[in-house]
């Protein structure tokens, strides 16, 4: 189980690398970014930072590779924001998570059968016949 502290401090990095990255990294390989989540090891020495980033494959590598030569820079923002005895060492991992779900997306419309459009719907509803005794009839008040 992760301790409130690194849970603690790991929020800290998530808000300082994502608010350094918007603001102030003026690197042009670093667009849409995201941060995702990070993961922080229990003696604070090392941050995991998750990150998105929209387009092809080709653009996510560079982003990484500008993120990666950021991570002084960030380390740097990190360890004014947090006080520690150790500022963690911070790693950039792509995260897959968004593209998985729009794959996962894909695959279900493929399979699922569409659902009925507005007009279907409302012509089913006037076709059936009313089997509640307890709903009063409309024409009634």
């Amino acid at each position: 189980m992760t301790s409130r502290r690194a849970l603690k401090a790991a929020e800290a990095v998530r808000e300082v690398v994502s608010m350094a990255i918007l603001a102030e990294l003026n690197d042009p390989r670093i667009r849409d970014v995201t941060v995702t989540h990070v993961e922080v090891s229990g003696d604070l020495r090392h941050a995991k930072v998750h990150v998105s980033v929209m387009g092809d494959e080709k653009k996510q590598k560079l982003s990484l590779k500008g993120l990666q030569s950021a991570a002084g820079f960030l380390q740097s923002k990190v360890a004014k924001r947090i006080e520690t005895r150790y500022t963690p060492r911070i790693e950039f991992v792509l995260d897959q998570g968004v593209k998985k779900s729009i794959e996962v997306a894909r695959i279900l419309h493929e399979v699922l059968p569409p659902p009925p459009s507005d007009a279907e719907e409302a012509e089913a509803e006037e076709h059936e016949p009313d089997d509640n005794p307890e709903r009063p009839a409309a024409d009634q008040g």
